[in-house]
């Protein structure tokens, strides 16, 4: 062959691959959720968004007002907008509920019964909310690895009743610990209580 084919052999393979470059165009965009996560201080809420980031849990503090985290899944992102669970913050929630699509309450499940009972009126208020009662809840009974949790059953039947006195479904769904980072177009289900192993998740 001729130095004269071969050059025009390559110049053809380059036009080949430059326009397979051109005429590929940028990947489509993921859709995108805006979702509220909340509950009481030392429930895990920070470190839960930080694993899911995989960021370095050394560095976690607990949130004192709000942040917001965006959460990448191959098929979708969540920007996590988390609300710190102290006292005298949780009063100012409702101002923060604009424009969710859905909402985690973390729940530590080792709690003393006076804070279970807390984060239940408070799921409760959630549930009730105007801005809220229309969306998908995932409540995530957090510590489950520790001697004194309370089982998932034993939390879904009390938070069950929960969502009955505030109107909601009856029917809730029940996942898999593994499925509950699990990401597609967010659920209708009114309630899922799923469960969260590891005592890393504190903040």
């Amino acid at each position: 062959m001729s130095d004269l084919r071969i050059t025009e052999a390559f110049l053809y393979m380059d036009y080949l691959c430059f326009r397979a470059l051109c005429c590929k165009g940028p990947p489509p965009a993921r859709p995108e959720y805006d979702l509220v996560c909340i509950g009481l201080t030392g429930s895990g809420k920070t470190s839960l968004l930080s694993k899911l980031c995989s960021e370095s849990p050394e560095n976690v503090v607990s949130t004192t007002g709000f942040s917001i985290k965006a959460v990448p899944f191959q098929n979708a992102i969540l920007n996590v907008k988390e609300l710190g669970g102290a006292d005298n913050i949780r009063k100012y929630w409702s101002r923060y509920y604009q424009g969710s699509q859905g909402v985690i309450f973390v729940l530590d499940s080792a709690s003393s019964e006076d804070d279970l009972e807390t984060a239940r009126n408070e799921l409760h208020s959630a549930l009730q909310h105007p801005q809220l009662c229309t969306l998908p809840f995932l409540i995530l009974a957090n510590h489950q690895d520790k001697p004194a949790a309370r089982s998932v059953q034993e939390r879904e039947r009390e938070y069950t009743q929960a969502g009955r006195e505030a109107g909601r479904g009856s029917e809730r769904s029940r996942l898999p610990a593994e499925q509950g980072t699990r990401c597609g177009t967010p659920s209708q289900d009114p309630g899922i209580m799923t469960q969260a192993e590891g005592s890393g998740l504190t903040n």
